[in-house]
C-alpha cells in the first residue's frame, strides 16, 4: 500500500497524529510538510524535529509549494523549494494547484526542470484533475483526483491515456471518506489506475488536518 500523507496540522497542536505518522513511515509513499501554506518565513523547530524523526523512520519528505495555477513567479516557487531543503531536509516537493491545460504545459515543464536542478529528487504535481497527457511525463507522481468521497464514487471518469502509464505514476486524494470505507477508498484508487492514495475522513476547509486511518492498515 502506497500512501501519500499530507498532514497539515502543527505538531504542537496534534502531537499524537505526528507520533503515529512517524511510527508508520514505512507505509507511506511520502509525507507532505506544510508549516504555513508553504515553508513560512523562518524555520519552525517543531516541524524540524518532526521532519528529522520522519527521516530517521525512513519516510520520504516533500515540501508543500503552491503554484497558484501558474500565476506565482517561478522564482518564488524555487525559493520555497530551497527553504524546505535547507530547513527540513526534504527530498522533493509537492507542487499544489498546478495547471492542467496543454497550453500551460511548457511553463510547467520549465518549472519542474528548475526544481530538479535544485535537488528535488521527487516531484509531485497536483492539478487535482486529469491534466493534459504530457503532464504525466514531467513528474514522479501526478494527483489526478482531489475531492470529496461523494464526488469520487459518483462522478469520477478516467481518460484512456492514463492506461499508457504505470499506476505508480498516479495518486488520488479523497477527503470526507467515512472511516469504515477508508480501505475501500484505497482499493478503488487501485482499480482506477492509481497505485498511490491518500484517503482522509476530514472535511473542508482543511481535511488534511487529520491523519489518514489507512496508516493503521499499512502497519498490519
Amino acid at each position: 500500500m502506497n500512501l501519500l500523507v499530507p498532514l497539515y496540522v502543527h505538531p504542537a497542536e496534534d502531537p499524537g497524529a505526528w507520533h503515529r505518522l512517524i511510527g508508520s513511515a514505512a507505509g507511506t509513499y511520502a509525507v507532505v510538510l506544510n508549516p504555513a501554506g508553504g515553508p513560512g518565513r523562518r524555520p519552525d523547530p517543531a516541524f524540524a524535529a518532526a521532519a528529522g524523526a520522519l527521516r530517521t523512520a525512513g519516510a520520504r519528505l516533500l515540501g508543500y509549494v503552491d503554484t497558484d495555477y501558474g500565476t506565482r513567479e517561478p522564482a518564488e516557487v524555487t525559493a520555497d523549494v530551497i527553504r524546505y531543503r535547507e530547513w527540513y531536509g526534504t527530498d522533493g516537493c509537492f507542487l499544489d494547484q498546478v495547471t492542467a491545460s496543454p497550453d500551460e504545459l511548457p511553463a510547467c515543464r520549465r518549472l519542474v526542470r528548475s526544481v530538479r536542478r535544485l535537488g528535488a529528487a521527487t516531484v509531485v504535481l497536483n492539478p487535482g484533475v486529469h491534466p493534459a497527457p504530457g503532464y504525466a511525463r514531467l513528474a514522479d507522481l501526478v494527483v489526478t483526483f482531489e475531492g470529496h468521497w461523494s464526488t469520487y464514487v459518483s462522478a469520477f471518469s478516467r481518460p484512456a491515456w492514463t492506461a499508457r502509464h504505470p499506476p505508480e505514476r498516479f495518486c488520488h486524494l479523497v477527503y470526507g471518506v467515512p472511516e469504515a470505507l477508508v480501505p475501500l477508498a484505497v482499493r478503488t484508487a487501485g482499480e482506477r489506475g492509481a497505485a498511490v492514495a491518500g484517503p482522509v475522513t476530514g472535511e473542508l476547509p482543511n481535511p488534511w488536518a487529520q491523519l489518514t486511518p489507512a496508516l493503521t492498515e499499512a502497519k498490519q
